[in-house]
């Protein structure tokens, strides 16, 4: 069974968003917008579209749950828990500071982190910056 992982993190200075296949790592961002934030949805379908997959095709989230932009993690975090709720995909919400002591901190080790620090499944513990 093909295990493809979708990262999203909106909560720095651009979304950015990543697809993890068995066989491909491909990334994209954009621009941290009011805009964009409102069509983040548009943004991952396009996204896994380009590489002609939908959203069906993945496996496993990683959303950055902070600390950051308030609307950028507010949003991305919607957005997941409502794939979750439609479409039963598991999700990890992690944080950069979950991994401190990590030397090797690249977005595409984001799974195998949070296998690592024992990142939890399908909870929501949001860091927002003041």
């Amino acid at each position: 069974m093909k295990i493809n992982k979708l990262i999203i993190d909106a909560a720095r200075d651009s979304i950015f968003l990543m697809i993890i296949t068995d066989k491909d790592i491909y990334n994209i961002s954009h621009k941290n917008s009011k805009t964009n934030y409102e069509k983040m949805t548009v943004l991952i379908n396009d996204f896994l579209k380009s590489k002609n997959l939908n959203i069906n095709d993945i496996s496993l989230i990683y959303v950055n749950r902070g600390p950051g932009s308030f609307a950028g993690i507010r949003n991305s975090l919607s957005i997941v828990k409502a794939i979750h709720l439609i479409k039963k995909i598991d999700y990890f919400c992690y944080s950069f500071e979950d991994f401190k002591d990590e030397k090797n901190l690249k977005y595409e080790n984001i799974p195998i982190l949070c296998d690592k620090f024992k990142v939890k499944k399908n909870l929501i513990k949001p860091i927002y910056l003041s």
